[in-house]
């Protein structure tokens, strides 16, 4: 049986290395520029006809990436590839999936019949579910997610002796108690009220009965850093120690890390967007999700 094929999009390399080497796949190549007005060239140097294909493309800033992806997902189903999926670690376009004022983009539906288009499947790493309940709601194609919690819970068990997990909204509960769950912890929840996009009330309760325990902060998302950053300085008024950050998508910008480390003792990440805070390795349960997607398709 031939070999899938994996290729990278710009930036993704590491990515697709690390899914390749437990997958057993081989590498494949594009090549892609943009001419001097900004549209971009893209080209398919390995051969994929009647091959399956995997495009691996964080989509992290997702707007330059998106249109080389799509050019390169119907170029290579136009070559005669037997199947196309697509491993996105960080799935964008999840935030507005309502209209909230009359005129408004409902983006995340939009953006899900873009990509249900184009491919034949889709992996990602636990995206943003807010009002759905599931990412079948709005995909077409079926979908695989990867769920962070076991790789958060290792690396905590492994470099905190003593963590109090720390969930930044009720929404996070499910997800932080499984991740206190295995990595034999306490947690607490906070109470967040956003009043518009940079304004949030956080309402922290009383931390005392944990004193000499280390504060794990876990969330999803961190992109400006703003509320996690009023929450460290909030407990720095019960008395705790500098606490842990830890994301699984780091949507930072260099100002907003540098930030976060004025409050925080530690910011670590999982790998899902290449930053200098990654420490968490998901690949392992990413290959498997290709894996069974590929046979799914077989």
């Amino acid at each position: 049986m031939t070999r899938a094929l994996v290729i990278p999009l710009p930036g993704n390399d590491d990515l697709a290395g690390r899914i390749l080497g437990r997958l057993g796949a081989e590498l494949g190549q594009l090549e892609t520029r943009n001419f001097p007005d900004g549209e971009t060239y893209l080209r398919i140097v390995t051969e994929t006809k009647g091959r399956d294909v995997v495009l691996v493309c964080t989509l992290d800033r997702p707007d330059p990436k998106l249109l080389p992806l799509i050019f390169a997902a119907n170029t290579i189903r136009q070559l005669g590839a037997a199947q196309v999926g697509l491993v996105a670690p960080y799935l964008a376009y999840m935030r507005q999936d309502k209209r909230f004022h009359e005129g408004e983009a409902v983006t995340s539906t939009i953006f899900a019949t873009l990509l249900s288009s184009a491919f034949d499947w889709l992996v990602t790493v636990d995206p943003h579910l807010h009002r759905y309940k599931s990412l079948d709601e709005i995909y077409s194609i079926p979908t695989r997610v990867v769920h962070s919690a076991p790789f958060l819970a290792e690396w905590i068990a492994a470099n905190e002796p003593a963590p109090l997990l720390i969930g930044p909204d009720i929404e996070s509960e499910q997800w932080v108690s499984e991740v206190a769950a295995r990595a034999n912890a306490p947690y607490r929840i906070l109470r967040k009220q956003r009043h518009g996009d940079r304004d949030v009330e956080i309402t922290i309760p009383d931390l005392h009965e944990f004193s000499g325990r280390m504060p794990v902060l876990v969330d999803d998302i961190i992109s400006s850093g703003r509320t996690i950053i009023e929450t460290a300085r909030r407990l720095k008024t019960q008395g705790t120690p500098p606490p842990i950050c830890i994301a699984v998508h780091a949507l930072l910008s260099p100002d907003a890390h540098a930030s976060l480390h004025e409050v925080f003792g530690a910011v670590v990440s999982t790998n899902t967007v290449a930053h200098e805070s990654n420490r968490i390795d998901v690949c392992r349960s990413l290959a498997a999700a290709v894996a069974a997607a590929l046979g799914h398709h077989q």
